[in-house]
């Protein structure tokens, strides 16, 4: 790991989830701590809905959320990022500059907390991940492959 502390990561496996399954529905939301630089990953059927619902959460909208889908090709984690839109802090350009930098990070987070199911499921560090940054700005609205989950390991 190059950036991931495993020890600032919390993970937590909501209601029917655990840490080797089932694979889908399959759903994580990344939170973070800007004061400590924790990192809060919740993995479940469903996106944890109350993680983000805070008013703070609201308006800065860095969560990271995320989900396995079967594709043509098979499994592939598709990762979504919210850039602009609504009312939220920051510039498009500023926001996707972030997202970008902080993404390894984030994959590392994915990759750790979810060990135990690629111990299970070994190909899926062979699925691709596909990275969706959502936003207004055309220039920014985007889809872009972001690797093998084994890039991250």
């Amino acid at each position: 790991m190059k950036r991931l502390k495993p020890d600032k990561l919390h993970v937590h496996f909501a209601g029917g989830t655990t840490p080797t399954g089932p694979l889908m529905p399959r759903r994580y939301t990344l939170t973070h701590s800007d004061t400590t630089g924790d990192l809060y990953l919740t993995i479940g059927a469903e996106h944890d809905r109350q993680q983000i619902a805070g008013w703070y959460t609201r308006l800065m909208r860095d969560e990271v959320l995320a989900e396995w889908q079967d594709d043509a090709e098979g499994p592939a984690l598709h990762v979504h990022c919210h850039v602009s839109g609504g009312l939220i802090f920051g510039t498009a350009g500023m926001r996707y500059d972030i997202f970008r930098r902080e993404l390894p990070l984030v994959l590392e987070a994915f990759r750790h907390g979810e060990r135990a199911l690629y111990d299970v499921y070994p190909a899926l560090d062979h699925a691709p991940i596909w990275v969706h940054f959502h936003a207004v700005q055309e220039h920014y609205s985007r889809v872009e492959h972001w690797g093998v989950s084994a890039d991250y390991r």
